[in-house]
């Protein structure tokens, strides 16, 4: 399935240019062209899915073993001292290509890049209330 008004959807057929760093039979992967730092890439299932909560399962397991693999060459090959796995899902958590993609930002001591969330401790109450919600049972 290919959305025909999706950019990445376009990427894979060669309608929009883009440069190739890893590829497999349900993967590919490509440099962002806005990279957050050296080396930054996209990895993304051959077939469209708009988001996490719809890519099929084994083209969620195959971007997670393709972006591990693109994570290791950037250590090994950039010098990344660290790789940030990153996905967003839906427009409130910062997507703007609905085309399930992980990010796959190398990350060096020095870099400029801060995420918007600073760690900080959680109210307990509010923590067990939503782990309560979240559990299966």
């Amino acid at each position: 399935m290919s959305d025909p008004n999706c950019i990445f959807c376009n990427i894979l057929t060669g309608d929009v240019p883009a440069t190739v760093v890893d590829e497999d039979d349900r993967t590919i992967a490509f440099m962002d062209i806005a990279p957050a730092t050296r080396g930054h890439a996209l990895v993304i299932p051959r077939v469209h899915a708009p988001d996490l909560l719809s890519v099929d399962s084994e083209d969620l397991a195959a971007v997670a073993i393709a972006s591990k693999r693109l994570a290791a060459r950037a250590k090994e090959r950039l010098g990344a001292d660290g790789v940030n796995l990153l996905n967003s899902c839906g427009a409130a958590a910062w997507q703007t290509v609905f085309h399930f993609h992980v990010h796959v930002i190398p990350r060096y001591r020095d870099d400029p890049l801060r995420l918007p969330w600073v760690p900080g401790a959680g109210d307990p109450d509010e923590i067990a209330a939503a782990a309560q919600e979240l559990a299966r049972g």
